[in-house]
């Protein structure tokens, strides 16, 4: 049997016209828990017959073009490695858009409360989480088995105080009131509510290469913008006087996502590019009490 066991430099060797090397790398160092430098200087080194199994598993899983995190079962986002799985998008490094825009708009030491909406893994909520840990925030997501991934990215990075809900958009949250000292009663609302929500066409020619991920969770209706506009139109409810709305939205969509937010009566209106250039986060602020 030692001999069907592959060397490093075997393994690395597997390439296709699906598998590019990286990839391969990716896989090799999570079976053999080593890191990039192992695998330069120990090309030689022999895996176990187990270990050598579980390699190549992996490695028709990406010639059968499941992505390397499904694979894999994690992927890394912001300063958190997250678990993944089949039921949850696979978060992208233009979604960090999303937290370095939030982060710009409020001071490090204010205490917010936060909303976001489809969490998915929880790749937006934990990552804020993460860097205000005075902050209160409450994840939502439509599908109890992405839900159940987020509770465990939660659990894994010691983000306990975020809460979740189930259910669609602005309905998960519980339909609770409280009442200020005249008596009048509030729904909670929001300081900040942020969210990556479904923005595809189902027309869009892109879908071809995402066909491993919840397409529930890639498109919308009204050429990709029916959640964007529900999701405007309905934070207004929510947001505390003077809060801010930020969306996550596709490369072509800007202009009719700041149209819709200042059609629905925010302002301080615009528009964040991602790390590739392109218009990716939309922001609105609902506007405040007017000045005596």
């Amino acid at each position: 049997m030692a001999s069907l066991n592959l060397t490093i430099a075997q393994a690395l060797q597997m390439t296709g016209p699906a598998v590019l090397q990286r990839e391969l790398e990716q896989v090799l160092m999570h079976v053999l828990k080593q890191n990039h430098a192992f695998l330069r200087t120990h090309p030689e080194r022999l895996l176990t017959t187990e270990q050598t199994d579980l390699f190549q598993e992996f490695q028709q899983q990406l010639v059968e073009g499941i992505p390397l995190a499904y694979v894999l079962g994690t992927q890394a986002f912001w300063t958190l490695n997250l678990k993944v799985t089949s039921a949850t998008l696979i978060p992208r490094p233009d979604t960090e858009m999303v937290i370095v825009t939030s982060l710009e708009l409020f001071d490090k030491d204010q205490k917010i409360s936060v909303l976001d909406l489809g969490t998915g893994t929880g790749a937006i909520a934990l990552s804020l989480a993460s860097e205000r840990p005075s902050w209160s925030i409450t994840a939502t997501d439509f599908s109890s088995d992405a839900l159940a991934v987020a509770m465990d990215n939660a659990h894994s990075h010691h983000l306990d105080h975020v809460r979740f809900f189930q259910g669609n958009w602005f309905e998960a949250l519980p339909d609770t009131l409280s009442y200020d000292l005249q008596g009048s009663n509030h729904r909670e609302s929001f300081d900040l509510i942020v969210s990556n929500p479904p923005y595809i066409d189902s027309s869009d020619a892109h879908l071809a290469n995402l066909t491993h991920e919840p397409i529930s969770a890639l498109v919308a209706k009204d050429s990709g913008l029916a959640d964007l506009k529900i999701i405007i139109e309905q934070s207004l409810n929510r947001l505390s006087l003077n809060g801010w709305l930020v969306l996550e939205h596709g490369y072509d969509q800007a202009d009719t996502v700041r149209h819709l937010l200042v059609n629905a009566g925010f302002n301080n209106v615009r528009t964040v590019r991602d790390y590739g250039g392109n218009d990716r986060v939309s922001v609105g602020r609902k506007a405040g009490l007017p000045s005596c």
